[in-house]
């Protein structure tokens, strides 16, 4: 298929997933209870992808604003959980990062300052939070304190896209993410890196080694702190210690990627730690958020911010390396967080052609208006009609709306893929 017939299908198939998401109740009857106000299955998503398209047509700029108001009624008063895929947050995130792209973003500027004051105060709470269980103690950093999906990654990224869009209450908590990330990395736990969890303070959900784990992807492990301090660091906002610890971070990283399968294992064990060599990678290692594609960009980033070339030309091969096995990766279906739509648009993020038309052809052939959505989350041999932006239909809509190279309405400080901390 030419460039010119993908992008076309991505045209079509973006605004087929849109205008079946045009309503919000269509997604809170998708969803089990308590999801619909998170930005990973929920509404603060859809309006994501709505606001995306506003540029399109009013119907697009209507169905955001309807989106966010749901939302808001869908987020518990009580919410209060920092990670900007949840609720609370991750209405605070959606607004931020998606109200500039709507033709008047200036309609919306209380809303945007009460989010990002909101959000600031959570980051500075929970950075202080863990630098008193440091100083009592404490010898191992959790995934909801760092990570992008819970913690100060992800949060901070959003804060700093609020600082660079003139919200000075964003400062606060984005010092405070920055501080906290570079001390994750400078300050290891004994013998162990900062952010090795032993196997007790694992997740519940997560099968974790008895001797414990240093995750390495972008939406649990290192991969994602890295990704922000670079970030970080290319804007201006620094903080001491943010130079050494993206230093450290993307040697560590490169330091265990696999020579024998071009990829990283999705963590290191405490045996594997000790043992200096690591099992060959299994488990969406050619995914965007334990694999490939997100290690590859917080590098890519981290030798940008340090000016290092052998960090990028690792990332390039590894790159290379995928682009070299179409139809063989080691992803689940096209969704964004586990399947071909991260592939893409991390592509695009690198600028890597060759990938984003094998990633953009595998989105195009999963595409079924049979399906609710017409792209169907797949885990495993089951497939599951889901609407929203991390492992649903509006995610992958999203990463195919950059592909076919809509328009957007201003000149933007931040795009949506920050949320993935792809930039």
């Amino acid at each position: 298929m030419t460039d010119d017939a993908l992008r076309g299908d991505a045209e079509r198939q973006c605004l087929a997933v849109a205008e079946r998401l045009l309503r919000p109740e269509t997604v809170t009857e998708a969803l089990a209870a308590g999801a619909a106000g998170s930005l990973a299955d929920g509404l603060p998503g859809t309006a994501l992808l709505h606001a995306r398209l506003a540029v399109l047509h009013p119907d697009f700029t209507s169905a955001a604003a309807d989106h966010w108001t749901h939302a808001a009624r869908q987020t518990p008063r009580d919410a209060n959980h920092l990670g900007v895929f949840h609720a609370g947050a991750g209405l605070a995130a959606s607004l931020i990062i998606g109200v500039p792209y709507l033709p008047d973003p200036a309609s919306y500027a209380t809303s945007t300052t009460r989010a990002t004051h909101w959000l600031s105060a959570q980051a500075v709470a929970l950075a202080e939070h863990h630098r008193a269980a440091l100083v009592h103690g404490s010898v191992s950093t959790p995934w909801h304190i760092y990570d992008v999906i819970t913690g100060l990654a992800g949060a901070g990224r959003v804060l700093l896209a609020a600082h660079q869009s003139g919200h000075a209450a964003a400062e606060p908590g984005l010092l405070a993410a920055l501080t906290t990330l570079a001390r994750l990395i400078n300050q290891p736990a004994g013998s162990r890196p900062g952010w090795w969890l032993p196997a007790d303070r694992h997740p519940a959900a997560v099968n974790a080694h008895p001797s414990g784990a240093a995750t390495t992807g972008m939406a649990h492990g290192i991969a994602g702190p890295l990704a922000l301090l670079a970030i970080g660091h290319q804007a201006g906002c620094t903080v001491p210690g943010q130079r050494d610890a993206i230093t450290q971070a993307a040697a560590w990283l490169l330091r265990w990627r696999d020579e024998r399968t071009g990829t990283w294992p999705p963590h290191i064990t405490g045996d594997e730690l000790d043992a200096g060599r690591a099992d060959p990678p299994v488990g969406r290692a050619d995914a965007w958020c334990y694999g490939i594609p997100g290690i590859s960009r917080a590098l890519t980033l981290a030798g940008q911010a340090g000016q290092e070339s052998t960090t990028q030309d690792a990332t390039r091969d590894a790159l290379r390396a995928l682009a070299d096995r179409p139809g063989r990766w080691d992803v689940d279906g096209p969704t964004l967080c586990h399947g071909h739509a991260g592939v893409l648009r991390t592509a695009h993020a690198m600028h890597h052609p060759v990938l984003a038309r094998q990633a953009a052809t595998a989105v195009a052939d999963a595409f079924d208006p049979t399906h609710r959505f017409c792209f169907a989350h797949v885990a495993g041999s089951t497939a599951t009609d889901r609407p929203g932006f991390l492992t649903g239909a509006a995610g992958t809509a999203l990463a195919l709306a950059e592909h076919a190279a809509f328009p957007v309405s201003h000149d933007l400080h931040t795009a949506w893929d920050a949320l993935l901390l792809l930039s």
